[in-house]
Order: C-alpha cells, then sequence, then structure tokens
C-alpha cells in the first residue's frame, strides 16, 4: 500500500492556456500511461484563454501543499512560468531540452516544469517531462541554495 507521500508523489498538477492545450492533452497521455493521477486546471481547448485564470489555481495547490508536482504549458513557457513563481514554494523551471530538466529538480529542486509548446516538438517535451518526473533533488550544498530563493521581505 502507498504512503500518502508516494500517492502524492504520483498525482501531477497541469495546466495550460490555449497554446500548450494540445500539448497538454499529450502529456497528460504519456504521464496516464505511466501510472500518473492527472489535476488538470485546464484550459480545455484551444479558445483563446489567459492564461493566469489557470496557473494561480495550480500555482496555489503546488503552493500550499495539496501537490507536489506541477507543468504548465503555453506557447513561449513564459507567461506561465512568471505566473507559477509569484508563489513562495514554488520552484517553476522554463526547459527547454532534457539536461535543463535534469539540473532544474537536481539542483534547484523545481516542483514546476514549463513547457515553450511553440518551440518544442511533441516528443521532446515528453522526454523532457519523463526527466522531470524520474529525477530527485540532490540536497546537501544544494539545499541552502534552494532555501534562499524564497522572498524574505
Amino acid at each position: 500500500m502507498l504512503s500518502t507521500i508516494e500517492k502524492m508523489n504520483k498525482i501531477i498538477a497541469i495546466a495550460c492556456d490555449h497554446a500548450g492545450y494540445e500539448l497538454k492533452e499529450t502529456i497528460k497521455k504519456f504521464l496516464s500511461e505511466k501510472g500518473f493521477e492527472i489535476k488538470d486546471y485546464g484550459t480545455n481547448s484551444s479558445d483563446s484563454v489567459d492564461y493566469p485564470d489557470m496557473v494561480h489555481p495550480l500555482g496555489r495547490d503546488i503552493n500550499t501543499g495539496v501537490y507536489n508536482k506541477g507543468i504548465v504549458v503555453c506557447g513561449s513557457g513564459n507567461g506561465v512560468q512568471m505566473t507559477v513563481n509569484k508563489y513562495q514554494n514554488v520552484r517553476c523551471a522554463l526547459c527547454w531540452n532534457v539536461e535543463i530538466a535534469e539540473l532544474a529538480r537536481m539542483h534547484n529542486d523545481a516542483n514546476v516544469l514549463s513547457l515553450p509548446a511553440r518551440f518544442i516538438p511533441s516528443e521532446l517535451a515528453l522526454e523532457i517531462v519523463d526527466k522531470f518526473i524520474s529525477t530527485d533533488f540532490e540536497g546537501g550544498r544544494h539545499l541552502k541554495r534552494v532555501e534562499k530563493i524564497k522572498n524574505t521581505l
């Protein structure tokens, strides 16, 4: 039987705007086939939307610990990343290759992955997702750096 932490690690929160909709659906299928449960914050079509409407609820839930990991997708990956990184306990990394995703997890303990749907093919996006969800944080010398990220103002 899975512990509460193991169960939480098997749930991935995901959100996108209209530009990221098709890639989000591809990622959902990929993750479901790997045994993950998906919490989908939308959007649910390629009709034009304002990404903060989907990303803020995901950010709040990652911030408060409802979910441990998330994925956000928009055309460039920038808007969704900027929005979700407003939350103190969110560390969202914009990744466009596998190595960046691996380092974001290993060295920065990134808990949200941002993908640029208009700039990477879906096959590469799935490789990035796979690396992101399968890589652990190294801790050690990186832990004190990650702890310094939080705004202390």
